[in-house]
């Protein structure tokens, strides 16, 4: 199994902060590769998340389940189909690393664990003579800088403006 675990500070509270993370509709804002998000439920515990992405000659359908819940600091998620993965969402207050002019700071945390050896080939509509392994060997290095895009766009619509953000790796396969 591989981990990811990253962090980025947002200057508002986990109050204020939390509603954008648990908004998966929005999500297609934050990132290039995903396309859609289908919802069926009520966004809440047991709500699943159709996430239509797309990258290169490839395209797949990631079905996400909500699993916990923990307003405003914690929401939990895994996949349920062909690949084997879970993760959270975690905002913690962390006022003391607010910088002069604003009121207060969390942070915000993205975790996955993840094998990415666990993808049914054939649910990847993989182009003729390109191999799940080739395509895990193009997308492993590309992850930090799709999760930079991500959280700096996740904080934009935060904060209300653009703003340089610092993208703290605290573990990446």
């Amino acid at each position: 199994m591989d981990r990811i675990l990253l962090s980025t500070l947002a200057y508002r509270s986990p109050e204020e902060v939390f509603p954008y993370v648990r908004s998966f509709t929005d999500y297609p804002r934050y990132t290039d590769h995903l396309k859609e998000v289908r919802v069926h439920g009520n966004g809440g515990v047991g709500s699943v998340y159709d996430l239509v992405l797309a990258w290169w000659k490839l395209s797949y359908t990631a079905r996400s389940k909500v699993t916990a819940i923990s307003e405003p600091h914690s929401l939990q998620w895994e996949l349920t189909n062909e690949i084997d993965a879970r993760g959270e969402w975690r905002v913690e207050a962390e006022p003391e690393s607010a910088p002069d002019g604003e009121e207060t700071a969390s942070r915000i945390y993205f975790e996955a664990i993840y094998d990415p050896h666990s993808a049914n080939e054939d649910a990847l509509s993989l182009p003729r003579f390109v191999s799940l392994d080739w395509v895990v060997r193009k997308v492993k290095p590309r992850l930090l800088g799709e999760a930079r895009t991500v959280v700096e766009r996740l904080v934009r619509d935060i904060e209300g403006q653009r703003r340089e953000v610092e993208l703290t790796v605290h573990e990446m396969p």
